[in-house]
């Protein structure tokens, strides 16, 4: 696929992750088409490390692995709400 295929490919699940993430957690997160794709990309790794620590999957690979569209979308979520609980914390 190239080095550009595979950047375009993690932009564009990290932005449907994101986005799916956001539309999951309810609330207002005020935060732009890029932060919403950088949530993406790090709930992708999120979800790839809870996978291998569930299912103990990929063990050649490491522990810091890329997950599919539903394990992001999942560590996506986790990341969302460690970081709205943080910023809520923060606020008070």
């Amino acid at each position: 696929m190239g080095l550009i295929g595979t950047v375009v490919t993690v932009i564009v699940v990290g932005l449907i992750a994101g986005a799916l993430a956001r539309l999951l957690v309810p609330g207002r997160q005020s935060m732009s088409v890029g932060m919403t794709i950088l949530l993406g990309i790090v709930g992708s790794f999120v979800g790839g490390f809870l996978g291998f620590l569930i299912f103990h999957k990929d063990a050649s690979d490491g522990f810091l692995q890329p997950a599919g569209i539903i394990g992001a979308v999942i560590g996506s979520v986790i990341v969302l709400l460690i970081v709205g609980a943080r910023g809520r914390r923060a606020v008070h």
